[in-house]
């Protein structure tokens, strides 16, 4: 068996149709039991839509999870032996945890349900925020705009730092576009403004941080199968509930996750979950790196077999 490491994904990466193959698989997972923790209809959203209501962010991440989750299922299933490592953007940190046994899967959407009202509403707050993703602009440039930025009185922050040459800004509406008006002039080839409710991963999350801490303290917290690395310290995770409210409102260090664990001798990287985010992420990040792709059950039987070669 091969050295492999799982990979969920974040926000963002949710459609209408995801999980239509899942359902009558895992009806424990996604029917009646998900639709009393989230009080909606997680079937219904996910089959009818319409898309701009599951893309609001309360609705976004326990979808996400719920999906991501039922897959990992089928898949650990199907691969037989444990993973060395997981990880995940943003959200996907959740649905690793659960994958590794720190948190039932009821308490884990529980929780990702709390989160996504709670960062909905911290986006919808007094002052508008958004983010940008950087073309062609390293960490040390990004940071060094974002910090000048402030001293000059604004508001502006590196938040995700994805892959090399894949750095993502949060900040006001108003510093995001002064930087996609002053992008090339500072050095940055383009500024693409992305379509999200608010900053993400900066200080304008600190309203949700007491709210998110109460959640997971209510989580009876369970040893981890295996390494789940965290996005704020790039780092096999200690204290999850601590670590999980720092992420709320500090970078992603996803890269330098991936690169962590291609040190430690991970030569497979396995997205699981809607769409194939990560799995690019992890292509751009280690270049040698063998990358899998289990978005949907027709690719389980594949991959488990790849990763079952020596």
């Amino acid at each position: 068996m091969r050295s492999y490491a799982i990979l969920f994904p974040g926000q963002g990466s949710q459609k209408v149709g995801m999980g239509a193959d899942l359902f009558a698989a895992y009806p424990d997972a996604l029917g009646r039991s998900a639709d009393a923790i989230l009080g909606w209809s997680l079937e219904g959203l996910l089959t009818d839509g319409p898309q701009e209501l599951l893309t609001r962010t309360e609705h976004a991440q326990p979808a996400l999870f719920a999906v991501s989750f039922a897959l990992w299922r089928a898949f650990g299933e199907a691969v037989g032996a444990p993973p060395s490592a997981a990880a995940g953007h943003s959200l996907g940190e959740y649905t690793a945890l659960a994958a590794a046994g720190a948190m039932s899967y009821e308490e884990g959407l529980t929780v990702v349900s709390e989160r996504g009202r709670a960062m909905g509403e911290a986006a919808s707050g007094a002052e508008p925020s958004t983010m940008a993703a950087l073309i062609g602009a390293d960490l040390r440039l990004a940071e060094d705009v974002a910090a000048n930025r402030r001293s000059e009185g604004g508001r502006l922050w590196v938040a995700n730092i994805n892959a090399p040459g894949q750095i993502v800004v949060a900040g006001s509406v108003d510093d995001v576009r002064w930087l996609t008006a002053q992008g090339r002039s500072l050095g940055i080839r383009r500024v693409v403004p992305l379509d999200v409710a608010g900053a993400f991963h900066s200080p304008y999350m600190e309203p949700a941080v007491a709210r998110l801490a109460q959640a997971l303290a209510r989580v009876v917290w369970q040893p981890t199968r295996f390494p789940v690395y965290g996005n704020a310290t790039a780092r096999p995770m200690i204290d999850p509930a601590r670590e999980l409210v720092e992420q709320l409102v500090s970078p992603l260090r996803f890269s330098e996750t991936l690169e962590r664990m291609a040190e430690g001798g991970i030569t497979d990287f396995v997205h699981v979950g809607p769409g194939d985010v990560t799995a690019g992420l992890a292509r751009r990040t280690v270049r040698d790196a063998v990358v899998h792709v289990v978005a949907g059950l027709d690719d389980v039987p594949a991959v488990a077999h790849e990763l079952s070669v020596q």
